[in-house]
């Protein structure tokens, strides 16, 4: 197997990120580099489902994770990043919602592994996925608290049990 030439890595994720781009400017409220090979695009809720739908499409790469952010209580807000991969580009897709009644709509329908992931962000963020497939939880015990969700930064911490 012969070595990829530098200069043609490079090229190829120059054009990787520019079709990224060109596909996404329709919805994108901003578009960020904030690392070299990475583009953060930052959408509204309502952009997200056809966002996905035309990355999909296009098959720019893979979605490798949807993470949530709790970007602090006094902000009043959340965040949820979806990265798709693509060679050694990432693109994040970056969502801001209110803390209180956060939502996001599911996109299941276009990438149906994304279910593990959105269930983590119910359960972990208190994050609804309007539309989901399966709202079941997966870390937490079925006695579990409500309202208490264990990644924000006001979840109430509770000091451990030391057994003699």
């Amino acid at each position: 197997m012969t070595p990829l030439d530098p200069n043609q890595v490079k090229e190829r994720s120059e054009a990787l990120l520019q079709s990224a781009k060109t596909v996404l400017g329709s919805w994108a409220a901003a578009i960020a580099a904030p690392a070299p090979n990475r583009i953060d695009v930052t959408l509204t809720p309502d952009d997200l489902e056809r966002a996905v739908s035309t990355l999909v499409t296009a098959r720019w790469g893979y979605l490798a994770a949807i993470t949530g952010l709790d970007i602090g209580v006094t902000s009043g807000m959340l965040e949820v990043l979806y990265h798709f991969c693509s060679d050694a580009v990432i693109v994040t897709l970056r969502v801001q919602i209110p803390r209180e009644n956060p939502a996001v709509p599911s996109i299941c329908d276009k990438i149906p592994y994304a279910d593990l992931y959105e269930r983590e962000l119910m359960e972990m963020f208190g994050i609804t996925v309007t539309n989901t497939p399966s709202p079941t939880r997966l870390f937490v015990a079925e006695d579990w608290p409500e309202g208490v969700f264990p990644l924000r930064k006001d979840a109430p911490v509770q000091e451990p049990t030391i057994r003699a």
